[in-house]
């Protein structure tokens, strides 16, 4: 090995940390656009403030905050979270935030505002959160299962 190569391989090392650390910062704020657009469309569709909450804080990174505030117009989630790299610990924390407002669905408002934050790592009660009204795509050959204009002729067909 040459001295110029040992030279060279610490400064190889500190430049793949940096790049490892900056897809983590990457996906934690993935996670938390995801955690925050989710929690917003439940919010919408009139679940509770906490089971709204509780479906965000499993979809966030662990240790995220959440903020989910309703009123009758409107619903706004945001997530923040906190990455810092596993391998250096005393290296300062990167705060990453999502949020995601949406409209409110008719009947599912309230007249009140409502805002509750949260902290940690909850997963929902099973058949509760953002989710949990979704019953899948339509299937078989019911007349609601796919509107008539808009079949394609699918893999091998033509027209």
């Amino acid at each position: 090995m040459t001295a110029e190569t040992a030279a060279a391989l610490p400064a190889l090392m500190v430049v793949l940390a940096a790049g490892l650390w900056a897809i983590a910062v990457v996906g934690a704020q993935l996670e938390c656009v995801d955690a925050a657009r989710a929690g917003a469309r439940a919010a919408s569709r009139g679940e509770t403030i906490e089971q709204v909450r509780s479906g965000v804080l499993s979809a966030a990174p662990d240790g995220a905050r959440a903020e989910v505030s309703r009123d009758a117009e409107r619903v706004r989630v945001e997530v923040r979270a906190g990455v810092r790299p596993r391998w250096g610990l005393s290296l300062p924390e990167v705060t990453v935030r999502a949020i995601a407002v949406s409209a409110t669905e008719p009947g599912a408002g309230t007249a009140a505002s409502t805002v509750e934050s949260g902290t940690g790592r909850a997963d929902p009660p099973a058949g509760q959160g953002p989710s949990s009204r979704w019953s899948g795509p339509p299937v078989g050959d019911r007349p609601d299962a796919f509107p008539s204009g808009n079949r394609s002729p699918g893999i091998g067909g033509g027209w």
